[in-house]
């Protein structure tokens, strides 16, 4: 994909990313690993678990991920535009009307109706992340369906999920912690 593509990929994301970078994550994982297929899925949630540990929303920190593994810096730059861009224009356009229009049934429908769509959205997210972190899919597993899913799911990784929910609601530690903790788990534990 040229770099346009990957800023006009982008600003469709940005565009209907309704919700926030989960649901911005949705939508770059059916584009990029789903239709276009420029990543691979474990290359997507690999980037999305890093992008949820940096600093900054979910999407932006995603698409600049992306847009540099595929066009280095340029494309880093590029994919980035093409995800905040359509939330400029809209601020501006909401900046500059809603207070017009905030109170007609039209307008107050619209925004009750983009609510559930909404966490819909980032259920699907969640959903994903959890499998792709949780079950090997590439498993041959043989058997019942019991020792099949058995033999699906990652041990170490439920474990250290586990593990870690129990700190940080029996704990004060921050989660800043926990998430670097998990991320030498990963690497000393579950890395190939």
């Amino acid at each position: 994909m040229s770099i346009l593509g990957l800023f006009f990929v982008f600003f469709y994301i940005g565009l209907f990313a309704v919700g926030g970078g989960l649901v911005a994550a949705t939508f770059m994982q059916q584009a990029l690993v789903e239709q276009y297929h420029l990543i691979t899925e474990e290359q997507f949630y690999a980037m999305l678990a890093i992008s949820e540990s940096t600093p900054g929303p979910v999407g932006i920190n995603l698409a600049t991920y992306i847009g540099t593994e595929l066009h280095g810096i340029p494309g880093g730059i590029i994919a980035t535009f093409g995800e905040v861009l359509p939330s400029l224009i809209v601020i501006v356009i909401i900046a500059k009307f809603f207070s017009k229009f905030q109170e007609k049934p039209l307008v107050k429908s619209i925004f009750s109706t983009l609510r559930p769509v909404t966490s819909g959205l980032v259920l699907i997210a969640l959903v994903r992340v959890f499998a792709i972190a949780l079950v090997d899919f590439s498993a041959k597993a043989g058997g019942y369906f019991i020792e099949r899913i058995r033999e699906m799911i990652v041990w170490p990784a439920v474990s250290l999920y586990i593990v870690c929910l129990v700190i940080l609601f029996r704990t004060k530690l921050h989660p800043v912690v926990i998430v670097l903790l998990g991320g030498i788990f990963g690497v000393l534990f579950l890395g190939s």
